[in-house]
């Protein structure tokens, strides 16, 4: 009952019929890429999730069991698993739609 009166600064509802963090989702592009870096190791590289971010980076790496970490708002695993990636973003509620691979 803590949030009990209190107001969505974007949207003006209470906060207990806010969908501003849900419809922010929605229209969140996701670009998923690699990058070739030093010594010809590959880089995954994601772009455009800005909620969570961190909680994903630790999901995705335990996922896929792979280094990573979250900077200059892009989230970095080490090695190639674009598609994977795709699969598991999906798994946890982004649309198809909004995932592009590069």
């Amino acid at each position: 009952m803590a949030n009990l009166g209190k107001v969505c600064p974007i949207c003006g509802l209470p906060l207990e019929l806010c969908t501003c963090k849900v419809r922010r989702k929605e229209e969140e592009k996701i670009r998923i890429f690699n990058e070739k870096r030093r010594f010809g190791k590959m880089v995954t590289i994601i772009e455009g999730i800005t909620d969570n971010s961190k909680k994903i980076v630790s999901l995705l790496k335990s996922k896929l069991a792979c280094g990573g970490t979250y900077k200059n708002g892009k989230i970095e695993l080490q090695g190639e698993h674009k598609q994977r990636v795709k699969e598991i973003l999906i798994d946890l509620g982004y649309e198809e739609n909004q995932i592009e691979i590069i």
